[in-house]
Order: structure tokens, then C-alpha cells, then sequence
């Protein structure tokens, strides 16, 4: 019995040491799991913030180059910086060029983000004639340009307008309207510093500069790099709010294929 008794003794101990080597073995788990995430959301948020985003093209302006469907990688790299879902971001040291797709924050208030080409860099002098982008007096050669009937109203073939009261009846906000003669110079748009003249290669159904106003330099996010997917759906599929829909159109590529556009996964810009 003695004996017993000092071998229970000794075992205690023992087990007590594995006891407190289990719990740290797992407490070193727990923190090695907990630096993992913490080193993913990091790097989501590096990425997200300053190197690139996926984005889903809503809507019909920047047909045929880009479709209502399109889903595309967009480089933020030189052009922006910011934290993810806030509104804290700073512009960087490059700056697009003429004919450009680029991805901006609506000039706007309440407007989504929006994608279009940049037709005016600041300084440049910009008139449309007969249809014809025309910039610093040379008309633009712009094969990518659709034109087709409209969802706006009337869309002018010259611009800027004569009457800029006339044409907000088409649709200009007001704001847009009021201060539109102040940058016309010989019946050109005169580019101001820090902004840009954009409009949709649809150009018959594009809710461009034309109708708002520049875009300004801050609200430039990025330039879209590469088409990863492209999935034949109607334009409210990719709405804001339309998760459901978004997540059974996802469902239903898995059954019907042919829905993607296989012929424009991997198409640069």
C-alpha cells in the first residue's frame, strides 16, 4: 500500500506537466491561428487598398469594349491608395492618359463607381461635332466607339451645346448646366487642372461627363487590367442589392455553361 501510494505521488506531478504542456501546446495553436488570419486580412487589405480589385460591370455605356457582365481586374498600383470599406484613400503619382478606360468614384452624389474612357486630360480643348470627338481641334480616331439608339433622351451631336439650358432638358444635373459656360472657350470645353473629360464607347447610352461634368483627379481609383470572367445576365443581376440573383446566376453557369462568354475570359485592356 505504501508503495502504491508513493507511485501515485510521483504520477501526479507527472500528470500535471502534461496537463500544462497540452494547454500551452494549445494556447500556441490558437495564436498561430490567430497570426494566420491576421496576416491574410492584411494582405487583403494591402491588395485591396493598393494593388487591385475585382469589379462587375453593371451596366451597357462601355459597349462593345466591355460588357454588361464583365467581370475585370482593376490595378489600383500608382493610381490610388486607401482602406477598404471606407471612405479614407489618397491619390498617387500616376495619372491617366487620353483614350484610357479607367474606374472612378461617381463625381456625384449617390452614384456607384462608375468605368468609362478619358477623352480629355487637363488642358485639353474638347468639342463634338457631327458626333465626332474632336480634341485640341484633331478629330479623335475612336474604333471602339457603338452608336446606337438611346435610354437617355436626345443626345446632342455637337458639343458643348449653344444652350446649355436647352440640353438639360436631355438630362444634364443642373449643377452641371449652371457652371458649363465658364469652361467653354470658341465653342470648346476647356479641361481645368486636376480633371478629366470621360465618356462611355457606347456613346448613345452613356451617363457620361457630358451630363455631369468632369471627373476630378481624387476620384480615379484605377485602370482595368484583364476580363477573368464574362457571364450573360440582365443588367439588374448586377445592381447593388441584388445578391440573390447575383449568387443563382453564379449557380446556374455550373448548369448551363454556354451563359459564360468563354471567347472574352482572359481579353486585356
Amino acid at each position: 500500500m505504501k508503495a502504491e501510494a508513493e507511485m501515485e505521488s510521483l504520477a501526479q506531478p507527472k500528470a500535471r506537466q502534461l496537463e500544462k504542456k497540452e494547454d500551452a501546446t494549445l494556447g500556441n495553436r490558437v495564436w498561430r491561428e490567430v497570426i494566420s488570419w491576421i496576416w491574410v486580412i492584411s494582405a487583403f487589405l494591402l491588395i485591396e487598398g493598393t494593388l487591385g480589385q475585382a469589379r462587375v460591370i453593371p451596366s451597357a455605356s462601355m459597349e462593345n469594349t466591355v460588357l454588361i457582365g464583365d467581370h475585370v481586374l482593376v490595378t489600383r498600383f500608382g493610381y490610388d491608395a486607401g482602406v477598404p470599406f471606407t471612405s479614407w484613400h489618397v491619390p498617387l503619382w500616376r495619372n491617366p492618359k487620353r483614350q484610357q478606360i479607367i474606374v472612378f468614384m461617381a463625381p456625384y452624389p449617390g452614384g456607384q463607381d462608375l468605368i468609362k474612357r478619358v477623352i480629355g486630360v487637363p488642358g485639353d480643348r474638347i468639342s463634338i461635332q457631327n458626333g465626332i470627338a474632336r480634341v485640341n481641334g484633331q478629330a479623335m480616331i475612336e474604333p471602339y466607339v457603338l452608336h446606337r439608339s438611346t435610354s437617355f433622351g436626345t443626345f446632342p451631336d455637337d458639343f458643348p451645346p449653344s444652350d446649355s439650358a436647352d440640353f438639360a432638358a436631355s438630362g444634364m444635373l443642373p449643377e452641371w448646366a449652371a457652371q458649363l459656360g465658364k469652361y467653354v472657350q470658341n465653342g470648346e470645353l476647356v479641361v481645368p487642372p486636376n480633371s478629366y473629360f470621360v465618356m462611355g464607347d457606347n456613346r448613345q447610352n452613356s451617363y457620361d461627363s457630358r451630363f455631369w461634368g468632369f471627373v476630378p483627379r481624387a476620384n480615379i481609383i484605377g485602370a482595368p487590367l484583364v476580363i477573368y470572367m464574362s457571364i450573360d445576365a440582365p443588367e439588374e443581376v448586377w445592381e447593388p442589392g441584388h445578391l440573390g440573383e447575383r449568387f443563382g446566376t453564379y449557380m446556374n453557369v455550373f448548369v448551363h455553361p454556354r451563359e459564360v462568354r468563354w471567347h472574352r475570359l482572359f481579353d486585356t485592356f
